[in-house]
């Protein structure tokens, strides 16, 4: 019986077919404009029950790991009644004085997993930037890397980039500088040019990239470029237009990482939607529910699952959403006391589980899964022409 064997040249290795397997093969290709968004929502006290600082940034990067994997647009954090929340962030530390110079691990549960989740989602370049040194992000380099669409290398090119805007108005280095790498004389700019708002921004590339617009410096920024045919090799100045964080999947369909969103109680999940028309496509997650087949048989049939716009997956904590209705204040002046009725879909991930509990880090990852061809099928695309 003959061994089939792999060939290894220069490093690297190649199977039978002849196919080089050393790197992976499934980079994200948009395929069009995505209008649809994604949110999940779960609560902060899940890190309560992690009991060392190693396991409770393990858990924050389990669930980070499934937002990048499942396109994930937004995740809200939400306060169900043993952790305060803070205000919502994305893109840098949060601030406020009373957590940012000590761990808040114990003492703020949400508060920790919206600054790990945020600062992992940012693109490596920038988190230095954009992240001041901070006991919570002490174990942050331990953790398995997102490698969304928006982490580009410096060698890699796209037509989005995400960069930091920078105070010096040097375009030579990433860094703007402050001497002349090249003695040669530029040619002089019209009177029109000069006068016109400029910002320099650092994208991670060899050269700053000019942003014709005036933005405050230290501000993580979503770049467009005119084109996606490498422009860092022409040698010549890099003109970029600052663009919404959105505009990557809404005109061309690039997953672009996730916002991070705080909520003060399960009620504030759905009123404090961002989105125009909240909404629109609910799912709650709980034993209590109807299978979860149930809903992927349907999706198929006629008129069950409805075509959304923005679709939301809630999950529980230790005790459920249960035990969040009955601490929101809103909903007991509205007299809830059962979850399923916030919902347009109350359902169970796992039917017949083995084991008593399924820890909310497993569940995201159940839900995620299981919901996946309706989130795919049943999500609304639109083209969107670029200006």
């Amino acid at each position: 019986m003959s061994s089939k064997k792999r060939k290894r040249t220069g490093g690297v290795e190649h199977n039978n077919n002849g196919l080089d397997t050393s790197k992976p093969t499934a980079v994200f290709k948009p395929t069009g404009g995505r209008a649809y968004t994604l949110s999940i929502a779960l609560p902060g006290s899940i890190i309560a029950n992690a009991q060392s600082p190693d396991l409770k940034a393990q858990l924050a990067g389990q669930i980070a790991r499934a937002l990048a994997v499942f396109c994930v647009d937004e995740i809200v954090i939400f306060d169900d009644g043993h952790t305060p929340t803070q205000n919502s962030y994305r893109g840098g530390a949060p601030s406020g004085g009373r957590n940012e110079d000590y761990y808040t691990g114990y003492n703020d549960p949400s508060y920790f997993l919206m600054h790990l989740l945020s600062y992992l989602e940012t693109p490596p370049h920038l988190r230095q930037r954009l992240f001041p040194m901070h006991p919570d992000l002490q174990k942050a380099g331990a953790l398995p890397s997102l490698d969304m669409p928006h982490h580009m290398r410096p060698q890699e090119w796209c037509q989005y980039r995400e960069g930091i805007t920078l105070e010096s108005q040097s375009a030579n280095g990433a860094e703007g500088g402050t001497e002349e790498k090249s003695k040669k004389k530029k040619k002089r700019k019209s009177d029109s040019e000069a006068s016109q708002p400029r910002t320099l921004v650092d994208a991670g590339l060899e050269r700053a990239v000019t942003v014709h617009s005036s933005i405050p410096p230290h501000t993580r920024v979503t770049l467009r470029f005119p084109d996606s045919a490498g422009q860092g090799d022409s040698g010549g100045d890099l003109v970029a237009d600052a663009v919404a964080p959105s505009a990557p999947r809404e005109e061309a369909g690039y997953y672009w990482g996730y916002s991070v969103r705080a909520a003060s109680s399960l009620s504030a999940v759905l009123t404090e939607c961002t989105f125009d028309g909240g909404y629109d496509l609910t799912v709650g997650t709980s034993e209590r529910g109807a299978p979860v087949s149930s809903l992927q048989n349907s999706a198929h049939g006629q008129g069950s699952v409805p075509e959304y716009d923005h679709m939301l997956i809630v999950f529980g904590g230790v005790a459920g959403l249960e035990a969040a209705v009955k601490v929101d204040p809103e909903l007991e002046k509205l007299g809830v006391a059962d979850p399923s009725g916030l919902f347009d879909c109350w359902i169970n991930l796992c039917p017949e589980q083995g084991s008593r509990t399924i820890r909310t880090e497993e569940a995201v990852w159940l839900g995620l899964m299981g919901l996946r061809d309706i989130v795919v099928t049943k999500g609304r695309r639109k083209s969107y022409a670029v200006a």
